[in-house]
C-alpha cells in the first residue's frame, strides 16, 4: 500500500478534517508538522485566512491534493474496503445524499463559521484586526443556516440520514473551534437537535485523536 504524508498543522479545519477521516478509514498516515502561526508571519494581512488552509499537501504515493473534501473523497474511493464503509455511502441515492449536505456544509455552513473562527480564535493570536462587523454578519447567517439543519437533525439522527458521513464529519473543525475557542457555542448549543448532534459527533473516538494532535506542542523552529 502506497505510503500517505499529510502535512499541515491539526489545528487547520482542511488538516483535521483530512485526519479524522483517516483515522475512520483505518488508513495508517505520517504527519509532517507544519507550525501554522510561524508559517503565517509573513503572510500579508489580508491573505492570512486564505494561507491558512492553504498550508497544507496531502500525498498518496504519486498523488498529491490539497482540498481536504477532495481528499476524502479519494480516500473512500481507493480504500472503499478499510475502516468505516458507510462514511461516503454504498449506493447511488445514499452518496447523493451526503453530497447535497456535503455541499450545504462547504457552501453555507462553512463561509460563516470560518469567519467566525479566524477574527475571533486565530486573529487575536496573529495580531490581525477583527473585523467586527462581519463578525456580526457571521453570527446571524450561521444562526440561520443552523435553524435549517436544527430542522433536519429532528427528522434523522444525522445530516443525510441513520448513519454517520462525511456530511457530519466535515464539520467537526469549525464547530470544534466555535464550542471551545469562542464565545460564541450558544450558536450550536441552544439548538436543541443541533446540540443533540454536536455531542454525537464530537465525541466519536476518531475526532478525539484529532484533539490529541491538536494539543501536541508545536515543533520548535531550527
Amino acid at each position: 500500500m502506497a505510503s500517505i504524508n499529510v502535512f499541515g498543522s491539526p489545528t487547520s479545519a482542511e488538516v483535521s478534517r483530512v485526519l479524522a477521516y483517516l483515522f475512520k478509514k483505518e488508513n495508517e498516515f505520517q504527519l509532517i508538522r507544519i507550525d501554522l502561526y510561524n508559517g503565517l508571519q509573513r503572510v500579508p494581512d489580508p491573505l492570512k485566512l486564505q494561507a491558512i488552509t492553504a498550508l497544507f499537501t496531502f500525498e498518496d504515493g504519486r498523488t498529491t491534493l490539497v482540498e481536504s473534501r477532495s481528499i476524502c473523497r479519494h480516500i473512500s474511493e481507493k480504500y472503499a474496503d478499510r475502516g468505516n464503509k458507510k462514511l461516503y455511502g454504498k449506493g447511488t441515492l445514499e452518496r447523493a445524499l451526503i453530497e447535497q449536505w456535503l455541499q450545504a456544509e462547504e457552501k453555507t455552513f462553512d463561509p460563516p463559521s470560518s469567519a467566525l473562527v479566524f477574527h475571533l480564535a486565530f486573529a487575536p493570536t496573529l495580531n490581525v484586526r477583527q473585523d467586527l462587523d462581519l463578525v456580526d454578519r457571521s453570527k446571524n447567517t450561521l444562526s440561520e443556516v443552523l435553524d435549517v439543519y436544527d430542522k433536519r437533525l429532528g427528522e434523522s439522527e444525522y445530516l443525510a440520514g441513520e448513519d454517520f458521513t462525511l456530511a457530519d464529519l466535515s464539520h467537526l473543525p469549525n464547530a470544534h473551534h466555535i464550542v471551545h475557542s469562542t464565545d460564541e457555542w450558544d450558536l450550536i448549543k441552544s439548538k436543541k437537535n443541533v446540540s443533540r448532534w454536536w455531542e454525537a459527533i464530537s465525541n466519536r473516538p476518531s475526532w478525539k485523536r484529532v484533539i490529541e494532535l491538536r494539543n501536541e506542542p508545536p515543533p520548535k523552529l531550527a
